[in-house]
């Protein structure tokens, strides 16, 4: 009858509909297992660099870092003359000692400082801190002994007040604020102010940190360095993004903290590193020279052209 043929359209359309809606559900479900089992691929993954069954605590001292014959290239075969990154490279710093590591992009110094946190195994050769090699020590232990300041800051959305005791859990707020305060960043904590209207150390910085500008997070940074109070500072392009009057009242209050530490800093901006103890510019994995920056300058090899091109190179004659 007309009745049941008006009856079983509807019913069709009905069951159409909802079948595609539990496709579209079914079609989602494994979607997000196909998300899942990659990102558990990723998680799960056991750790390649791991602590030796009879590792010991490190015992820092003065922060004495000796590379000793050291060949890495990523894991990338080499041979049919070609050379790794670093091939039988050898460095000492001595305790105490604040050295400049210098070169162009691609040339090691950011690989060589995650070489000496551990990040990555050698592929030959030893790092020894304070005499101990580095694979003989735990890894919370080595990297305890470090503090570390990079170009770019890792921030997380939280207070900060966190973010800045992330350098050291458990500190008091009177450390933090002073800690704040050497880092040039106490006034500018005291101005902030987040969408739920918690001020000052207690804004939240976002995902991230995106409430704060970039010199604002490398002052967090460096005010976390001066709350962990390690023996090895290493600055990686610590104040590229402050301007030049911050960076200023910055260094006046790093200079106190490097002294008796052992100091290894970064920087393409070279008029940061005129005043450490030695300077050890690196092409290729290679050193190429070492010294002091006016021995640099006098010798006129590959730091002076750099110095040269940062004091005005790239501007035409006569202007």
């Amino acid at each position: 009858s007309l009745g049941e043929v008006a009856f079983s359209i509807a019913l069709v359309l009905r069951l159409s509909l909802l079948l595609n809606r539990l496709m579209g559900i079914l079609n989602g479900f494994f979607r997000n297992v196909g998300v899942t089992q990659n990102s558990m691929e990723l998680i799960a993954r056991p750790l390649e660099i791991t602590d030796a069954p009879d590792a010991k605590e490190l015992q820092p001292g003065d922060g004495g870092i000796e590379v000793d014959d050291i060949t890495f290239n990523y894991g990338k075969a080499t041979g049919s003359g070609r050379e790794g990154l670093f091939d039988h490279f050898s460095l000492a710093i001595a305790r105490g000692e604040k050295v400049g590591i210098v070169g162009p992009s691609g040339a090691g110094k950011s690989t060589l400082v995650n070489l000496m946190l551990r990040f990555f195994e050698l592929e030959a050769g030893a790092i020894r801190v304070n005499g101990q090699d580095i694979r003989s020590v735990t890894q919370d232990s080595l990297r305890a002994a470090f503090s570390m300041v990079q170009q770019d800051t890792a921030m997380f959305h939280r207070s900060v007040r966190e973010n800045i005791a992330h350098g050291r859990p458990g500190a008091s707020n009177e450390e933090i604020v002073a800690a704040a305060k050497k880092a040039n960043a106490h006034d500018f904590i005291l101005q902030l102010e987040d969408r739920r209207g918690r001020k000052g150390y207690d804004a939240h910085v976002g995902e991230r940190g995106v409430q704060l500008s970039g010199g604002q997070r490398q002052r967090i940074a460096i005010a976390r360095v001066f709350l962990r109070d390690a023996p090895i500072l290493i600055l990686d392009e610590a104040t590229s993004q402050l301007d030049s009057g911050v960076e200023a009242a910055i260094r006046e209050n790093l200079d106190p903290m490097m002294a008796g530490r052992t100091v290894i800093a970064i920087a393409h901006r070279l008029s940061t590193l005129a005043e450490m103890d030695r300077l050890v510019v690196i092409d290729a994995g290679r050193i190429v020279e070492e010294g002091t920056h006016r021995t640099l300058l006098k010798r006129g090899g590959l730091y002076a052209a750099l110095w040269k091109r940062q004091a005005g190179g790239f501007l035409p004659i006569g202007e």
